[in-house]
């Protein structure tokens, strides 16, 4: 790794407009500023010397616009103490809006340049504060942040000494797993709740089951590109929240590729010219007129997810009520107004709660947007959406994405018209990140099994473009870790548009499907680090393997690797019990560590479903290694979900609240 200044005729001059001391949520130096004649503006939280180890961390949110997140609790999978985890681990804190204060901006600037910049300029600040020298930097991001974090790790030099990208994706996600995605949402409604009962603890096994033709064709077209099937338990939040990112990018689409929308209706082989009696029923065109607009601020004030484009600014209108609404589903009608001030405008409806209709939209059209008023009439279409729901049939990006031989025949020829493929859909902002695979610093990927966004099978397209650049030095460089139990946010109150509203501890149902990920990322920041300064080699890569777009971990600790542990919990020696009311049950877990990951420092149980896990049980730290045992009764008929959740950590960093691995099991038990 060179030691050279990163230079750009863009950044040449920094200028500071807040310096001062601060006491919370740690005593601390804040620095806000940015670069003169320049849209980039950054924020610095520098600890005091005596927690100081000459390292910086730099978090990239997944879009530009804000270099003020990390006091909010929201900073890059980090979870609410990102602060106090910099200083805890030596470093100095550094966020920009990343050059641009839109959610989007060139894709340069917003991909590497200002970030390199910004990370510089940090490095004269921290010289000053505490003396000459070169503070190491590791910079970090996840989804769209991810490909920024690759961005700058392949195309700069000297700037970072490691990388931490995690929930990251390929050149292929965008549009196609939105596409994918809202094909089965639309299909599979009604149906999605047997699915997940079936991947649940003591289910079936079988997702299929119960579902027609044309059910089935959809949910193993959606498996075989990727979607994990264990994630559609929160199918909810996943309708509404995915349509609205849809939303956010659907106008790259139209204007890519922007003959597609009347082919898919009109042309042979395309679905909807020949289209099944759902895709029929499905068409909207409806019109009606605006009766209330609800700001972003308000919907989050109601506890309710909000587009990420319009959470960028709380004036931005987040959804409306009109006068009626039509019977079929909305979600991904487009909305358009046709009087008032907003007349041309498109807004995606994501989804409808208790007739609110939420939206989507790009950043560009906030201000147009708030130009609408109550009383404007507006036309509600769904036409277009329908035809991108099967859009990824008709791309064929090559052997490199086995995800898309389904769409083939035996002789390897596509089964549907092919359109050109889209390019610099992969980048959140054209141009973020090539994804080559080439890089001279030290790099951890910490990827996600449940992830409903970054299918996880890209993480292993990711890692075979490091294996062709790295050969057989890549274990010198590079690690891949997955999460199992893990989606591509970290469980929170609003995973599903009811969840935990009413719960003032903020847990819910979902923590017993997932764990958060916040742990295994700040340990993947300090390996690397220890990595790139002292030469300490992390833990071994996560042993898995591929099979028709999923990836499969082998089932022991000691087999798996990577640095999660692993636990595997019985209901009288099996995953589901049948038992009378009053009958004891006897649970029985096994939690171990890879090897190299730490000991075991934490186990909940939950025996209701409801998230609370009450019955907790301290381990001492001492073993890697843990057999617990319960005895239960149920005192009422029914179907209980009892969840086993545990937590490791490296020995050095037992009782601080950083580093935390955390993993679960679950068993069912059936009381009549």
């Amino acid at each position: 790794m060179t030691n050279r200044l990163y230079e750009d005729q863009l950044y040449v001059e920094p200028f500071v407009d807040i310096d001062e001391q601060r006491d919370g949520p740690i005593a601390h130096r804040y620095v806000h500023g940015g670069f003169a004649d320049t849209d980039l503006r950054f924020s610095m939280y520098f600890p005091t010397a005596d927690l100081y180890d000459a390292r910086f961390f730099q978090p990239l949110m997944h879009i530009a616009g804000d270099e003020n997140v990390a006091p909010t609790g929201e900073l890059a999978g980090l979870g609410t103490r990102s602060i106090e985890f910099a200083f805890a681990s030596g470093g100095y804190l550094v966020e920009s809006n990343q050059g641009s204060s839109l959610m989007m901006g060139p894709p340069d600037i917003t991909g590497f340049r200002a970030s390199a910049a910004t990370a510089q300029y940090s490095r004269i600040l921290a010289a000053e504060m505490y003396g000459e020298h070169r503070p190491h930097g590791y910079v970090f991001g996840g989804s769209g942040g991810a490909y920024k974090t690759m961005a700058c790790m392949e195309n700069t030099d000297g700037v970072w000494d490691g990388a931490v990208p995690f929930i990251h994706g390929s050149h292929m996600s965008m549009p196609n797993v939105f596409t994918v995605l809202s094909h089965a949402l639309r299909v599979l409604d009604g149906k999605f709740d047997q699915i997940a009962d079936a991947v649940a603890p003591g289910g079936s096994g079988d997702i299929y089951l119960g579902l027609n033709d044309e059910e089935r064709a959809a949910l193993e077209e959606v498996t075989g590109m990727g979607f994990p099937p264990r994630a559609w338990f929160a199918h909810e939040r996943v309708a509404l929240s995915y349509t609205g990112v849809f939303a956010a990018i659907f106008g790259t689409l139209a204007m890519g590729d922007p003959t597609y929308f009347d082919d898919f209706w009109t042309v042979p082989g395309y679905l909807g010219a020949d289209p099944p009696e759902s895709l029929r029923g499905a068409r909207i065109q409806h019109t009606a007129t605006i009766t209330e607009i609800v700001s972003t601020g308000e919907v989050r004030a109601m506890g309710l997810p909000v587009s990420i484009t319009a959470g960028t600014r709380d004036s931005a209108p987040a959804a409306f009520r009109l006068s009626d609404l039509p019977t079929a589903r909305l979600q991904g009608a487009f909305l358009s107004p046709r009087t008032g001030g907003a007349t041309g405008e498109r807004l995606m409806i994501t989804g409808a709660i208790d007739g609110l209709l939420m939206l989507g939209f790009g950043g560009l059209n906030i201000e147009a947007l708030e130009a609408m008023r109550e009383g404007d009439d507006v036309e509600i279409d769904n036409a277009d959406y329908l035809a991108s729901q099967t859009y990824h049939r008709h791309q064929s990006p090559g052997p490199e994405y086995p995800v898309w031989d389904q769409f083939h025949g035996a002789d390897g020829v596509p089964r549907f018209p092919q359109r050109p493929l889209l390019e610099g859909f992969d980048q959140v902002g054209v141009g973020n990140s090539w994804q080559s695979g080439r890089f001279s610093c030290k790099v951890i990927t910490v990827n996600c099994l449940m992830d409903e966004a970054a299918f996880p099978w890209q993480a292993d397209w990711y890692r075979k473009r490091v294996q062709r650049e790295l050969g057989a030095g890549i274990a010198d460089r590079y690690r891949l870790w997955f999460v199992d139990h893990a989606m591509h946010v970290n469980p929170s109150r609003y995973l599903s548009p009811t969840e935990g509203r009413d719960s003032p501890e903020g847990h819910g149902p979902t923590d017993t499907r997932i764990v958060s990920y916040a742990g295994i990322l700040q340990q993947a920041l300090r390996d690397v680090a220890a990595w790139a300064e002292k030469g300490v080699a992390p833990p071994a890569e996560t042993a898995y393997r591929v099979d028709n777009g999923q990836i499969h971990l082998p089932p022991g600790a000691g087999e798996r690797g990577g640095v999660q542990p692993v636990v595997d919990l019985t209901a009288n020696g099996g995953v589901r019990a049948e038992i009378a009311v009053g009958e004891e049950v006897d649970f029985v877990g096994v939690a171990s560590v890879p090897r190299g990951a730490g000991v075991l420092v934490q186990a909940e149980w939950d025996y209701d479903g409801s998230g609370a896990f009450a019955d907790v049980e301290e381990v001492d730290g001492s073993s890697d290694s843990v057999t617990m045992r319960r005895a239960r009764r149920f005192d009422a008929p029914g179907t209980y979900f009892v969840t086993l959740r545990v937590a490791s950590q490296r020995e050095e960093a037992v009782a601080t609240p950083f580093g935390k691995a955390r993993n679960l099991d679950g068993v069912r038990v059936i009381v009549s």
